[in-house]
């Protein structure tokens, strides 16, 4: 005997994020473990690299609140570890544009110097020195300061994808 399954009425709730593409694998797996089913992705922002997820939940899905609950507390995650990583390319470009209008101030020092009257070459040259030196020096500051923030803020953005995982987890054990 074949048992044909029920035709039963299924309501469902739907919800569009944009994440970026890097994160689409992350965001699908964490929102099946809170009752959403991700449909196919669609490409929202080529450029930006973003695309719309699809999802959509049952209305009757069981521990509702608390499963939104976890839902935002991951979001937040996400929001986070998305500053955390775009903060040290701002510091690093803090720093590197510190260091080369540092540089540009001693450059028109030197050419104040070698204008006035009577031309002063020697304040020139010793303006003009570390004048090159802050527009030379501006990308390797760029660099060093990037890595060491990275290398600071690493421990943090691991510790933000446990929790996440940790979030995962007690949302996939209220389904």
């Amino acid at each position: 005997m074949s048992s044909q399954p029920e035709n039963t009425y299924i309501g469902y709730e739907y919800k569009e994020i944009q994440v970026a593409a890097r994160d689409l694998s992350l965001c699908r797996d964490a929102y099946e473990n809170f009752g959403w089913l991700p449909e196919d992705p669609r490409p929202a922002d080529p450029g930006r690299g973003t695309v719309t997820l699809h999802l959509k939940r049952s209305r009757k899905v069981i521990n509702k609140m608390e499963l939104t609950r976890l839902q935002r507390n991951f979001e937040s995650c996400m929001e986070e570890i998305h500053q955390m990583e775009r903060a040290p390319g701002q510091t690093a470009t803090v720093w590197a544009l510190g260091t080369a209008l540092l540089g540009t101030a001693f450059m028109a020092g030197s050419v104040f110097a070698v204008t006035g009257e009577p031309p002063r070459y020697l304040a020139m040259i010793l303006l003009a020195v570390p004048g090159f030196a802050g527009w030379l020096l501006a990308l390797p500051v760029y660099r060093r300061v990037f890595r060491r923030q990275r290398r600071k803020l690493q421990p943090f953005i691991d510790a933000k994808y446990n929790e996440i995982d940790q979030l995962c987890e007690k949302g996939h054990s209220l389904l």
